[in-house]
């Protein structure tokens, strides 16, 4: 069991959970930047062309709630994942959760950046007899309402993306709340509108006691990508648009100072981004403020 990394933004304590790590074809993740280049910061591929991506997920208490930022792959698609010849390394969120003393039932608010299945696996959980049930009985989901009605419709291109299995049972228990546009969930707590890897992906900035941290979703997959902005994966639905939201959050943060915590940098994926010379963003890892050793016991259902 390793410590859990944590970040304090004004009063407030943000932790770093992760899901594991999966991996994924290393020129969807850059698009259109050819081999020779993202080889450079990447390093060596594995047989498959494929690079790990880290599954970092932020908990933190707000107004007296637990709150839980986005769920990860999740561990249903295990069995498939066995199929392909590898031994699966996610699945893990919901054993962090217990190392740091929370229960499913703890959570009270799950915030869903966007829909796809590699941040929405936790959002269901296959039980013993094979049924689906919300994984957090507890708790409301917030999810851009627009983002739901792609996911409920989608096309040739996003169908693979949106798993009606990791979504439908938490509509059916009622546990939705929609959002529409820049919401704020709590007092520290506030969904942006950050469209461009899909049409309706929002970011999450917490603030408090003047300091703030950006948790960004799927505005990148690597940090090279915030560095030279005009690098963008080809999983975005509107590259050109994530290229302007890009920039304009950047901007945003380098003037504020903020922490950003990117979903799929290495494990805890939190660092802060600075001009550099001839305009290029520079990004720096940031050191966790402290550290939680995991308890001998850790609770469970």
């Amino acid at each position: 069991m390793s410590a859990t990394p944590i970040y304090r933004v004004g009063s407030r304590e943000v932790r770093v959970l992760s899901d594991g790590v999966i991996w994924l074809d290393a020129g969807a993740v850059f698009g259109l930047v050819p081999k020779v280049m993202w080889q450079r910061v990447t390093g060596e591929t594995n047989e498959l062309n494929q690079i790990p991506l880290a599954l970092n997920c932020l908990l933190l208490e707000s107004d007296g709630k637990t709150v839980l930022i986005e769920t990860g792959q999740g561990n249903k698609d295990f069995e498939q994942t066995r199929r392909r010849g590898w031994e699966p390394d996610h699945g893990k969120l919901i054993e962090d959760l217990a190392r740091n003393g929370v229960r499913p039932a703890d959570v009270d608010i799950v915030i869903n950046t966007h829909l796809h299945n590699d941040h929405t696996g936790w959002n269901t959980v296959e039980n013993a007899d094979g049924e689906l049930a919300v994984t957090f009985p507890n708790a409301r989901y917030y999810i851009q309402r627009g983002e739901w009605e792609d996911a409920m419709h989608p096309n040739e291109r996003t169908r693979a993306t949106y798993l009606p299995e990791n979504l439908l049972p938490v509509e059916a228990a009622g546990q939705i709340e929609f959002i529409d546009g820049e919401t704020q969930v709590t007092s520290d707590i506030t969904m942006i509108e950050t469209p461009g890897h899909t049409a309706e992906h929002a970011s999450v900035v917490i603030a408090n006691g003047g300091e703030s941290a950006i948790y960004l979703g799927d505005m990148i997959q690597h940090q090279v990508q915030l560095e030279r902005v005009a690098w963008l994966s080809a999983f975005d639905v509107l590259p050109l648009i994530n290229l302007e939201t890009k920039k304009r959050l950047i901007a945003d943060a380098i003037k504020n100072r903020s922490l950003l915590v990117a979903v799929h940098n290495p494990f805890p994926g939190v660092g802060r981004m600075s001009a550099g010379e001839r305009g290029r963003n520079v990004w720096t890892s940031e050191e966790p403020h402290a550290t939680a050793e995991p308890p001998e016991v850790a609770r469970t259902d």
